[in-house]
């Protein structure tokens, strides 16, 4: 783990220097617009046709999506209850209840358990992100981001989950497995190709996201419940979901460091769209993400016992 989680950084750290570096007057925002727009509708939509197509659907895959939905729930309740007894203004409260409720699944969460894991956990991480942790987000996530927010959309859209590449790519790749149709291998080279830009280019973009100013200090006394029920109490409800369902090697350990990866970096498109503390929700991003690098290691000898 320790090794896999070295070479994560190092690439992280590639962004996080182009940031401050800025190599041919490439700012950070434009940087990693374009990256992850790349990712976001052609590569990533490519590595989950590719990998979901192929891999055993069964038993499991209700099992890991249970157990994500509800750690994700449980965190959610634990969260605002933590917000109202700090007396946490709406807006701080929605972006706190977001950044500790939804984890960094495929964005960090690929990348660190493939390495560590092996390429069999992909098709796990891929389920726990699209089959749980992406729909919640985009329902229940944003009906909190609307309740809480100051300015924004006030409808709950549906629709948006509907424009997610990576879903539809989800939702072929399973028609295709269930109906047993085989993987050509012209298709099959060519999404690996497509796939194996994903992990580097989405460190990368991560890195670009991860930035600490002195209002991010300031809003400390909000985000350390966010970092106890993120990086800890999550993995925790995981753990006791997974054991009470029976769940085994890879899939258990799967199910319960998905739950201890950092607050998914792309809830701050919610603050912004919604009027949400965003200044609470990036300082919680950055500061949960530099922590993991202690605690996944943490609950990586855990799950091995």
């Amino acid at each position: 783990m320790f090794d896999s989680l070295l070479q994560m950084g190092a690439l992280i750290l590639c962004g996080v220097v182009w940031r401050y570096a800025r190599p041919g007057g490439l700012d950070a925002v434009s940087t990693r617009t374009a990256l992850t727009g790349l990712v976001y509708y052609l590569l990533l939509p490519a590595l989950v046709l590719m990998v979901l197509w192929q891999a055993p659907l069964g038993t499991d895959s209700f099992k890991i999506a249970f157990v994500a939905s509800v750690s994700i729930l449980v965190s959610l309740v634990l969260m605002h209850g933590l917000c109202n007894a700090c007396d946490m203004d709406r807006p701080t409260r929605g972006a706190a209840i977001l950044a500790a409720a939804f984890p960094n699944a495929t964005y960090l969460g690929l990348p660190v358990l493939e390495a560590t894991l092996g390429d069999a956990s992909r098709s796990m991480v891929i389920q726990y992100d699209l089959f749980a942790n992406t729909p919640l987000l985009l329902t229940i996530g944003v009906w909190i981001a609307m309740r809480n927010g100051n300015q924004g959309q006030k409808n709950l859209n549906f629709n948006d989950l509907l424009k997610i590449p990576a879903l539809w790519a989800a939702t072929l790749a399973v028609v295709l497995n269930l109906s047993d149709v085989p993987m050509p291998g012209g298709i099959k080279t060519w999404l690996q190709t497509l796939a194996n830009g994903v992990i580097p280019l989405m460190l990368i973009s991560l890195g670009l996201s991860l930035y600490i100013k002195q209002e991010h200090l300031k809003q400390m006394r909000s985000i350390i419940p966010v970092l106890g029920v993120k990086l800890f109490f999550m993995p925790v409800v995981a753990m006791v979901l997974a054991t009470a369902l029976g769940m085994q090697g890879m899939v258990k350990q799967v199910v319960i460091l998905e739950a201890a990866m950092p607050s998914m970096v792309i809830g701050i498109m919610l603050c912004d769209r919604y009027g949400l503390n965003s200044v609470v929700y990036a300082a919680s991003v950055t500061v949960s993400t530099a922590l993991s690098f202690i605690t996944l290691g943490i609950w990586f000898g855990l799950v091995q016992t």
